[in-house]
C-alpha cells in the first residue's frame, strides 16, 4: 500500500486526462452526424472498448470531422 501512495501522485493526473479525453470523445461523438471514417456506432463502440487514452485519441485523429 505504500508503493501506491509514492505513485498517486503521478497516476491522479493521468486518470483526471483520460477521463476528459473519453468524455470530450463522448460528447463530440453524440453531438456531431458527420465523421471522416465510419459512422457513429463504430466510433462509440471503439470509444468504450479502448477507453484507456487509444480508443478518444482514434476518434480524435482518425474520426473527427473537421468543422
Amino acid at each position: 500500500m505504500e508503493q501506491l501512495a509514492e505513485f498517486l501522485p503521478f497516476l491522479i493526473p493521468l486518470a483526471i486526462v483520460q477521463f476528459a479525453l473519453f468524455g470530450y470523445a463522448l460528447y463530440h461523438i453524440l453531438t456531431h452526424k458527420t465523421y471522416k471514417r465510419g459512422n457513429r456506432a463504430l466510433w462509440l463502440i471503439v470509444t468504450i472498448v479502448c477507453m484507456n487514452y487509444v480508443g478518444p485519441i482514434l476518434y480524435l485523429l482518425l474520426g473527427k470531422e473537421d468543422a
